[in-house]
């Protein structure tokens, strides 16, 4: 059994408004489920497929208190798409950002309900991601993130030191999943999650048991009766476990 990352979730007060903007971001499609949710997935796309993970904003009346701990970071391939990104990006709506960062190469900004995000250096090696290069997670320890992800998840492990550890999926394509150590503490829950889903055929109480022996714990949101189960991982960064599919 394994699972894959499918999707990211992203809690908004407004997930209409906020999908237009991110749609127009990313270049993709716009559809909903039902009210109160906004699903962004790129043209053409024939979900799920690992040549993307898909964005599904779920509206939330909570507001932003903190810094999020998952973002993503859009792909650039040279300095004047760079600096057109970052142009076209600001006219969307989107606001620079201070982190903390200083001096770096990459940009840091926010969506129009404060979700930070990066316009990556175009000199980053990633290539052939699609828009979003990059979906990073703050973390204390990404070599115990990266064991636990490397055997929660089927994706390969490319990189793991005492700064980062960087996942891709197995037929290397689509975004790479980075665990990036921060001295943030987690305070909340996280208003951006990831979604992972199970293969066809396999069990969904037996992947959420097998996640649970590799250091995974039962969550309660308030989610009540929904057909997915909610999980946080070791460092508890919560992550929702989708029906197979």
């Amino acid at each position: 059994m394994a699972t894959r990352l499918v999707q990211i979730n992203m809690k908004a007060r407004d997930d209409s408004a906020l999908g237009g903007f991110w749609a127009e971001a990313l270049g993709w499609r716009v559809s909903s489920e039902g009210p109160g949710v906004t699903n962004l997935e790129p043209e053409g796309f024939v979900y799920p497929d690992p040549v993307a993970v898909c964005l599904d904003l779920i509206v939330s009346p909570e507001p932003k208190t903190v810094k999020n701990r998952v973002h993503v970071d859009l792909a650039t391939t040279s300095a004047a798409h760079q600096a057109e990104v970052v142009t076209r990006l600001k006219d969307l709506g989107a606001t620079p950002a201070d982190v903390g960062q200083g001096d770096v190469p990459w940009t840091v900004m926010a969506d129009p309900e404060g979700n930070e995000f990066c316009v990556l250096d175009w000199h980053d090696p990633n290539r052939d991601t699609g828009p979003i290069a990059t979906v990073v997670v703050d973390c204390a320890n990404p070599r115990a993130m990266a064991r636990f992800w490397g055997k929660a998840m089927d994706w390969t492990l490319h990189k793991v030191t005492d700064h980062n550890a960087v996942l891709r999926s197995a037929k290397g394509v689509g975004p790479y999943l980075q665990f990036l150590r921060t001295p943030d503490v987690k305070t909340v829950w996280n208003r951006v999650h990831l979604d992972l889903r199970p293969y066809p055929g396999d069990d969904l109480e037996a992947e959420a048991a097998r996640l649970r022996t590799l250091g995974a714990t039962a969550i309660d949101l308030g989610q009540n009766d929904v057909p997915w189960t909610v999980l946080a991982d070791p460092e508890g960064n919560e992550f929702c476990l989708l029906t197979p599919g």
